[in-house]
């Protein structure tokens, strides 16, 4: 009877190798732990640079073997997207840079599904969150200012075109 493992990793998008941590867990089951990193590398190619949560599936008779890729966190999508190197220190006293809000809606229809958001606009509420953790602004304004803007309805607009669009 065929069984199948599980592998579950944290990668860079794009670089990963048959080092750790893929190499020594995938090594033990016989599989060709080359084909597997090209696999991950070419399905994790959007997200270079980032932290990437890969699921390997390996059925340890026939050696075939299935990859899954998950979405990087909220926050390494805010710092690839506002090209900012890191989060602020003091993400309370100093912004670290300024995201546009197309760029905030473009994350939260990314993150909608790992999310317990029922709505695009929940979810765009989630992601503005983690702007004020990373000290990031949206739009050139605090994003807990931001936030109220959204809750009072100014963005609704904007959110509902978005949501047409995709």
């Amino acid at each position: 009877m065929a069984e199948t493992k599980t592998i579950s990793v944290l990668v860079v998008g794009g670089e990963a190798t048959a080092g750790q941590p893929l190499g020594p867990a995938l090594g033990p089951l016989g599989v060709n732990v080359l084909a597997i990193v090209n696999e991950i590398n070419r399905i994790t190619g959007d997200f270079k640079g980032m932290r990437v949560p890969v699921k390997v599936e390996v059925d340890t008779d026939t050696k075939k073997f299935t990859v899954s890729v998950g979405t990087p966190t909220t926050s390494a999508l805010l710092v690839k997207e506002a090209g900012i190197a890191k989060g602020s220190g003091k993400p309370n006293v100093d912004f670290v840079g300024s995201i546009t809000f197309d760029k905030v809606l473009g994350i939260a229809k990314i993150k909608i599904n790992d999310s317990y958001a029922k709505s695009i606009k929940s979810s765009t509420k989630e992601v503005v969150g983690s702007c004020v953790s990373l000290g990031l602004k949206v739009e050139n304004e605090d994003p807990r200012q931001f936030m109220r803007q959204i809750e009072e309805g100014k963005w609704d607009k904007a959110i509902t075109t978005f949501e047409k669009k995709t």
